[in-house]
C-alpha cells in the first residue's frame, strides 16, 4: 500500500528536481516558492527514510536512493498522465514510440530499423531524441522515453536499468581524402604526427571522450589541440571535409564515407575492442508492443550486420 504521507505533490517535486537539478529552477518550473520546494522534498525524504539528493556546488544530484525512486516514480507518473490523456481524447490510429538515440547509431542502424519498422507498421510514430547518454538515460528514468539506441554500457548511469547487446561498434581514426597521413602504413604514423592536427572529438562527459581520452593517455605525451568538441556528425563531416582535422568517430557514422571516399580510415587502433551497442529499457514499465517491435527490427538488422 503506498504510505499516505505521499503525496502526488511530493513525487512531482522529485521529479522536477531530478529533471532540473536545482532546487530554484524546479521551484520556478512549478511556479512554487523555494522554500516550499526545499519543505516538499523534505517531506518526502522523511516519508522514505531515505535521503535523495546530494547538494552540492553545481547543483544537486541523485543519490542511489533517489535513482532507486526515479526509475519507478518516473514511470508511474507518466503512465498516469497518459491514461488522464486517454480519458480525454478519443483513441486514435497511430501510436508513439519515444526513442533516445546516440551518434553511434544515426547515420545506420536507427534510420535503417525506422524504415523496416514502418515498411510494416507505417502508423507507428518515432519520436526521437539525441544527446549524451547521461541525458538520454535520465530522460528513460523520468519516465519521459521507451528505450535508448546506442554505445552506453560504460556509463554509470546505465547501471540500474536493464540493457540488451546487439553489437561492438569501433571507433576510428579518419581524415579527408588526400590528407598528407591518409598515405601512410601504420609504421610510419606516430603520436607525434598525430598531434601536429586538430582533432574533433565528442565532448566530456561521453563514454566515447573517455575512451578518447584513454587512447591519448596510451600513446604518451601532451594531448592534440582539439578543433571541435560536438555530438553533431553533420557538422564533425562537414568540417573534416573542410580541413586537415582528424576526426574520432562510430565507424557506422563514418560507413557510407569511407565506401564514396569522402573521408579514408586512418591505421590507427582507438581502442582494442569495439564498444557494446544496444537498447536500454527501464524494466520497472511495461514496454508497448510497438516499442516491442521496433527493438524486434534492431535486433534483426544487428543480428544481419557486416562486422
Amino acid at each position: 500500500m503506498l504510505n499516505p504521507r505521499i503525496k502526488l505533490r511530493h513525487l512531482q517535486a522529485f521529479l522536477e528536481v531530478a529533471r532540473q537539478r536545482s532546487f530554484a529552477r524546479a521551484a520556478d518550473s512549478l511556479a512554487i516558492t523555494q522554500p516550499a520546494m526545499s519543505k516538499t522534498i523534505r517531506e518526502l525524504e522523511e516519508a522514505v527514510a531515505a535521503s535523495l539528493f546530494e547538494r552540492g556546488p553545481r547543483g544537486v544530484t541523485l543519490t542511489p536512493s533517489g535513482m532507486a525512486l526515479l526509475r519507478h516514480a518516473g514511470p508511474a507518473i507518466n503512465l498516469l498522465q497518459e491514461g488522464l490523456a486517454a480519458v480525454r481524447q478519443p483513441a486514435s490510429g497511430e501510436v508513439v514510440v519515444r526513442v533516445g538515440a546516440l551518434s553511434t547509431v544515426e547515420e545506420g542502424l536507427l534510420p535503417q530499423a525506422a524504415q523496416a519498422l514502418h515498411g510494416r507498421f507505417p502508423d507507428i510514430r518515432l519520436q526521437v531524441n539525441s544527446g549524451p547518454s547521461a541525458y538520454l538515460l535520465s530522460q528513460l528514468g523520468l519516465g519521459e522515453l521507451d528505450l535508448v539506441v546506442g554505445r552506453m554500457s560504460e556509463a554509470q548511469e546505465s547501471r540500474g536499468f536493464s540493457f540488451e547487446h546487439l553489437y561492438h561498434e569501433p571507433l576510428v581514426l579518419v581524415a579527408r581524402t588526400g590528407h598528407a597521413l591518409a598515405s601512410l602504413p601504420r609504421t610510419r604514423l606516430s603520436a607525434d604526427m598525430l598531434g601536429e592536427y586538430p582533432w574533433v572529438v565528442p565532448p566530456t562527459p561521453t563514454t566515447l571522450r573517455e575512451q578518447i581520452e584513454r587512447f591519448w593517455v596510451e600513446q604518451g605525451g601532451p594531448p592534440p589541440p582539439v578543433a571541435l568538441e560536438t555530438l553533431s556528425l553533420t557538422l564533425s563531416r562537414r568540417y573534416v571535409q573542410r580541413t586537415d582535422a582528424l576526426w574520432v568517430a562510430p565507424l557506422d557514422a563514418v560507413r557510407s564515407d569511407l565506401t564514396e571516399k569522402w573521408l579514408v580510415r586512418l591505421p590507427i587502433d582507438i581502442e582494442a575492442h569495439g564498444g557494446s551497442v544496444g537498447v536500454c529499457i527501464n524494466a520497472t514499465r511495461a514496454l508497448s508492443p510497438a516499442a516491442e517491435r521496433l527493438i524486434e527490427q534492431l535486433r534483426d538488422l544487428a543480428g544481419r550486420r557486416d562486422p
